[in-house]
């Protein structure tokens, strides 16, 4: 499920007919000054971060003077919640509040419709309250069951206009999260205002994964249930994802530095959703600290791998990386195994790597990354095993590595832009469009080892007066970036120079 964040629910209730009060998010002190100011009157100024308990982590503050509200933006946009800093704030009116009103919407999975809770007092503990909900199942069409909706109402200690409207707001509630395919609607409080008021003091709002595509006016990033707003990279992840369907490719991050007791913050990269939670467990129990969850499963293309390998070692301060998933997987692990010493070369990779490819064809991988990554001469150790190797044993073997890399005086892992050969970019070498990226072959090389060449690229190339060309069609050549990633990383296997798929590491920019 897709979250909202506060201002953005704000705004799709606000399209929706249902009134939230005035103020708008802020990223600086400076605009939470000007925002006061427009409001003009006191405020509160609130962190936007998916989390529960915003009041007691300081997150929720009042200012009755715009330099207040700057003070308060001050602190709270140097504040963290879990790993990630806080970047949008939200100033709003302080509203005349007569009375609080819980009020969440959301799908019973077991009725398989939606059912609405409701209770007077809003806020924080309403999960100390729960015998004071009132539980009103709904029909997908006409909304709330009407009688129990009444019962409910008739049982708050409201005056009679304000029960009129809190009905009114629940209705507009439920045509909302309708309209927006929402799995879950909670707004805590509804407020009942002393100028007679109905307003939607605070929101959350999660939205069908698979309807966010039709819901470009709600600006949600990932359609993928996170605990924080997406990150630069998990949002770069996502658009890998979005563009390549060959195989699956999740990434999530976790921790920006290490626990204080850690042996490090290492990179991980799993395949397959089980085997890669038992792989975590087994690297945690080791002593480090994982900074990020990925699963590259399903098949991938080593284009996919190669990417998500990017993306992991985009993260600075890993001490290492760490590879493993399911040992039963049906993918062919040689095709990972591209990936990933295409992306280990082109990095120059200076800390331990230890990859578990168990499943089809685990020797063949488990040979292509030894002896890439040998030939690549790279500043660290790679090692790749199979599955008869469980992971306990693999992360106690990284373990060892991590501390060998650490007495020779190492220095933990700092992102860098992917070297590339000389000839990349230039008339001494041929450039054929592949799938997000170019196939680039040297001249000079092709003269020398075209034959070579032509035996590494699975028939897909043919010599045409001493140049490289395509044996098939342009189109067809173009869906085939992992046959020319596999011809490049054997290649450099068997020493031989000059091939080289650039590939774009966002696929937009190809």
């Amino acid at each position: 499920m897709a979250r909202l964040h506060e201002y953005q629910g704000k705004s799709a209730l606000a399209r929706n007919a249902i009134q939230i009060p005035r103020g708008r998010a802020v990223t600086s002190p400076e605009e939470a000054i000007l925002a006061a100011a427009e409001l003009n009157g006191p405020v509160v100024v609130k962190i936007q971060a998916w989390t529960t308990g915003r009041a007691a982590l300081g997150g929720v503050a009042f200012a009755d003077a715009p330099d207040q509200a700057g003070a308060h933006a001050r602190r709270m946009l140097g504040m963290t919640v879990g790993s990630f800093p806080v970047t949008h704030l939200l100033v709003e009116e302080k509203l005349p509040i007569a009375h609080e009103i819980f009020v969440s919407l959301s799908i019973d999975d077991r009725a398989r419709a939606p059912v609405m809770l409701l209770a007077m007092g809003g806020g924080t503990g309403i999960e100390e309250r729960a015998a004071s909900v009132r539980r009103i199942p709904c029909d997908v069409r006409a909304g709330p069951d009407r009688a129990t909706l009444d019962a409910a109402l008739a049982s708050m200690p409201l005056p009679p206009q304000g029960r009129a409207n809190l009905a009114r707001a629940i209705d507009r509630i439920f045509a909302a999260a309708r309209a927006l395919e929402a799995r879950s609607l909670e707004i805590n409080p509804l407020v009942l205002t002393s100028d007679g008021r109905t307003v939607a003091a605070d929101c959350r709002i999660t939205v069908d994964d698979y309807a966010v595509i039709r819901h470009p006016e709600l600006g949600i990033e990932i359609a993928r249930e996170l605990d924080h707003p997406p990150t630069p990279l998990e949002t770069l992840a996502y658009r890998i994802e979005q563009q390549d369907h060959r195989g699956t490719f999740f990434f999530a991050q976790m921790n920006a530095a290490p626990t204080p007791d850690s042996k490090g913050l290492i990179g991980f990269h799993g395949a397959g959703g089980g085997g890669s939670m038992m792989s975590m467990d087994a690297i945690t129990n080791a002593g480090f600290t994982i900074a990020n969850f990925c699963d590259t499963s399903g098949n991938p293309s080593p284009a996919k791998v190669y990417r998500a390998a990017r993306v992991i070692l985009a993260q600075p301060g890993l001490v290492g990386y760490f590879g493993s998933g399911s040992g039963v997987a049906n993918q062919e692990q040689f095709w990972s195994a591209y990936g990933l010493a295409k992306a280990f070369w082109e990095l120059d990779l200076d800390i331990p790597a230890v990859i578990r490819l168990g499943g089809n064809t685990e020797d063949r991988a488990v040979d292509i990354l030894h002896s890439a990554c040998k030939a690549a001469s790279l500043r660290a150790p790679v090692e790749a095993y199979r599955k008869s190797d469980p992971p306990a044993r693999i992360a106690e073997r990284f373990a060892s590595l991590v501390a060998d890399a650490r007495r020779a005086g190492a220095q933990p892992w700092t992102p860098r832009p992917p070297r590339r050969p000389a000839f990349v970019g230039t008339d001494a070498a041929a450039c054929i469009p592949v799938r997000q990226g170019r196939l680039w072959i040297e001249l000079a090389a092709w003269n020398k080892n075209a034959p070579a060449i032509i035996a590494r690229a699975s028939g897909l190339l043919k010599d045409d007066r001493g140049r490289p060309a395509t044996a098939t069609s342009p189109d067809d050549f173009l869906t085939k970036d992992s046959e020319s990633i596999a011809c490049e990383v054997e290649c450099r296997r068997d020493g031989i120079e000059g091939v080289f798929v650039d590939l774009d590491l966002d696929p937009r920019s190809a």
